[in-house]
């Protein structure tokens, strides 16, 4: 979601040329031969230029974990995409978080593990050893096999004298099992320098199996010496920080500051995440190989190519998402039981450029093109196949922006956000066709991005408010992005009144929670009332409930 004066794409001759435009444009040159000419030398060239290895090539010196004299944990400690026999522990080595190389040079490192079933480690059931590689910023990623389904697991790393934080992860239940019950957090937006993170403070403590990060789990943009927002005045933050992210090593250490926030690391800590990303972790509002800048395609390639290998080195993702170049298959689909089916969707990778120039605009020939994809066309066929052949109860598709309309006026014929699926109403009119035939009677959305919590009834046809209702919307609000917000923003009143469908609106910062059972979804919004000073209250703002089989929200 574009920051307030950043809408619409800015002229490539209205920029200034930057520090690192060199740098980028020699890595440019390799991934333009390798996207377009397909050259394999220029695919090593493009992993060498990028500072990526080529896959296998790890010759680096061992380093001797026993010289590490400074804590290398400091970005905590993380699980994520829960198999009933499996999951996938993180962990990345970084004594020195601010620094290109983390403190550890161009060593590796081994690093011990263990599993176990109580939180003193007195019951562990699986240990090993894994290489921290400094080709992928010494991070650590176990896909922790053999495990039992639905069970509770704790879990720590371990180098030299170091001992991680522990971890609290669990496993999904056995493929084909009638569970019971679902809970589950979704999560969304938390640029750093507009608040504290105090929405995942409380969300650690909450009691769910598993949390969906929805996008933007960093900001692109320079963070001052305060901490922007934040207005530090027991630290000052390194000047490295304060610029825009293009390099690779200017992405990882924005994770570092990210993670180095014990709030976000709690909620890490306490539950599995299932992420995807959105605009902001590579650059706002880009659209497939277009930047909102109107760069070169091929010099922004390079740039994403970065923003993604530091996106999967900082995540609690498996080997299979591992980025190749400016390529990255996120999209994935996960099961729980019988009870739900999540289809987690990439609507940044390849999407058609936003129609309009990306400003608010009514629908028209350039939007309402046929031809024009906001997930591509493989991806929105792996999603209408797999709803065919899914036989769970609530089939749930957490995705990044704003699915339902949302009319931004309230003029007969009013503007829609080109960013959103309002601007790609082909795209999703072939979604909400193929789950009406796949017969999805319980089709849930959750989305981030807006920075606002919505609740929508998702219409057949949403100029008919009188239409069949076929799904639920669910958006949560930021955690931090938009500052403190407003439980009435400006445009509440307008928004409720030309969207009908529309049967909630908050602009406070928080998260979501739903529970899932065999007769019905509950949504329960929680909201913090301030998130530029630390330590605010968490209270339920609203409460929602929709019937299996009866899709539409009734407030509880």
């Amino acid at each position: 979601m574009a920051l307030p004066g950043r809408t619409g794409r800015r002229p490539a001759s209205a920029l200034a040329p930057t520090a690192h435009d060199a740098e980028l444009r020699t890595v440019a040159r390799q991934v333009s031969r390798r996207r377009f000419l397909t050259v394999t030398a220029a695919a090593a060239a493009l992993a060498f230029s990028s500072n990526l290895p080529a896959r296998g090539a790890f010759a680096a010196p061992r380093l001797r974990a026993a010289r590490i004299t400074e804590d290398p944990f400091t970005l905590g400690v993380a699980s994520g995409d829960p198999l009933p026999d499996s999951v996938l522990i993180w962990t990345r080595l970084a004594p020195a978080p601010f620094t290109p190389d983390g403190g550890l040079g161009q060593q590796q490192v081994e690093v011990a593990w263990e599993v176990a079933l109580d939180e003193s480690f007195a019951l562990v059931v699986r240990t090993g050893t894994a290489l921290a590689h400094p080709e992928y910023a010494h991070s650590v990623r176990v896909d922790v096999r053999g495990l039992d389904p639905a069970t509770t697991y704790h879990y720590r790393f371990r180098t030299g004298a170091w001992i991680s934080p522990a971890g609290r992860t669990r496993t999904a239940p056995p493929a084909g099992h009638d569970v019971t019950r679902l809970r589950l957090a979704a999560v969304a937006c938390q640029a750093y320098h507009d608040g504290y993170y105090t929405a995942h403070r409380h969300l650690a403590r909450e009691d769910v199996d598993v949390v969906f990060h929805l996008g933007d789990y960093l900001y692109e943009y320079a963070v001052n010496s305060t901490g922007g927002a934040r207005n530090y005045t027991d630290r000052v933050l390194p000047s490295v920080l304060n610029r825009e992210t293009t390099t690779l090593a200017d992405y990882r250490m924005r994770y570092a500051l990210y993670k180095s926030d014990p709030d976000l690391r709690a909620a890490h800590a306490a539950h599995p995440f299932v992420v995807t990303w959105d605009d902001h972790e590579t650059e706002n509002n880009y659209a497939a190989e277009h930047d909102e800048n109107g760069s070169d395609p091929a010099l922004f390639l390079a740039r994403r190519a970065a923003a993604y290998r530091a996106y999967w080195e900082n995540q609690p993702l498996r080997a299979g998402q591992l980025p190749d170049g400016p390529d990255a298959r996120l999209y994935r689909r996960l099961h729980w039981g019988t009870l739900a089916q999540f289809d987690v969707l990439d609507t940044r990778q390849y999407r058609s450029d936003q129609a309009y120039d990306d400003n608010p605009h009514v629908p028209g020939p350039e939007s309402d093109d046929p031809a024009r994809t906001l997930t591509g066309n493989a991806q929105e066929q792996w999603l209408l196949d797999g709803w065919a052949s899914s036989t769970a109860l609530w089939n749930v598709m957490p995705q990044q922006v704003c699915f339902s309309q949302r009319r931004l006026d309230l003029n007969a014929e009013a503007k829609l956000s080109m960013d959103a699926w309002d601007g790609y109403r082909a795209s999703r009119g072939r979604l909400v066709a193929g789950a009406k035939q796949a017969g999805v009677d319980n089709w849930l959305v959750l989305t981030g991005d807006v920075h606002v919590a919505y609740a929508f009834d998702v219409k057949d046809d949403f100029d008919d408010p009188a239409s069949a209702t076929v799904g639920t919307e669910l958006t949560c609000t930021s955690v931090a992005s938009g500052r403190d917000g407003a439980e009435r923003p400006a445009n509440w009143d307008t928004y409720m009144r030309a969207n009908p469908h529309l049967r909630f609106y908050d602009g406070r910062r928080g998260y979501l929670r739903v529970e899932l059972n065999r007769e019905n979804a509950r949504a329960d919004f929680r909201t913090v009332s301030a998130v530029t000073t630390p330590g605010a209250a968490v209270s339920t703002a609203a409460s929602f409930v929709t019937e299996a089989g009866a899709p539409g929200l009734t407030p509880v």
